[in-house]
């Protein structure tokens, strides 16, 4: 049974929701204080365990920072080539059971990963309209997830690999988002996938069938506490 979809108003689309169901989030969200246009991403994901550990320190701190109104953590100035890369990123905040409490990410590169999985976390701590803002007596037992996406890529629908591709689906005004492992999570086939996001795009589930809709796939690198 599919369950916890949530919705957030995306920027870089008009009129466009982005959608995720189950285990993580679904939304797409550009910091107020990202400007112009987005800047170059890279061709493939590849962070290092070494940076995996420190994009989950800054998305930890930054979030407690933001649950008990101190200063944001600064970032070093000095860092690997790939965090200073333009990808996008999600970033996913869960409860001492297990609950989600909050998941916004960006789908398309504005600021260097390390700057943006920062203002994801910071977002999802205090604007996921879905929960009340994290507050202070919750931080220590909060766990923390990143997503870092590849780049987009336009797909046919045969060429969508449940369990590598997240989709982004659009036609006209609408367009939603599932990532990875949505499918995966809720056992899902290949066409329910691209059924359900072409529902969370407020079209008909067999829209993707439709030559007007595109569709877009993108892979995500996870990782967090446990």
């Amino acid at each position: 049974m599919l369950t916890s979809w949530r919705l957030y108003k995306s920027d870089e689309f008009s009129n466009v929701s982005f959608l995720e169901l189950g285990s993580c989030a679904r939304e797409h969200y550009i910091s107020p204080a990202s400007k112009g246009k987005p800047i170059q991403g890279g061709s493939s994901m590849n962070i290092s365990p070494e940076d995996q550990t420190l994009l989950l320190d800054i998305a930890r701190r930054s979030i407690a920072a933001t649950a008990t109104k101190k200063p944001l953590p600064e970032l070093p100035h000095e860092t690997s080539f790939e965090l200073q890369c333009g990808m996008g990123a999600f970033v996913t905040i869960r409860g001492l059971k297990g609950e989600l409490r909050g998941c916004i990410g960006n789908v398309v590169a504005h600021s260097p990963l390390i700057e943006t999985v920062r203002e994801m976390a910071i977002a999802a701590a205090s604007r996921d309209t879905r929960f009340a803002p994290i507050s202070a007596a919750e931080v220590a037992g909060l766990k923390v997830e990143v997503s870092v996406l590849s780049p987009l890529e336009e797909l046919k629908p045969e060429k969508v690999i449940v369990g590598k591709h997240g989709l982004i689906v659009r036609r006209g005004p609408n367009s939603g988002l599932l990532l990875p492992q949505v499918a995966t999570e809720n056992r899902m086939g290949r066409e329910q996938f691209l059924a359900e996001t072409c529902r969370k795009a407020g079209l008909p589930p067999d829209a993707w069938k439709v030559p007007a809709t595109t569709i877009y796939g993108f892979s995500a690198q996870v990782f967090g506490d446990g």
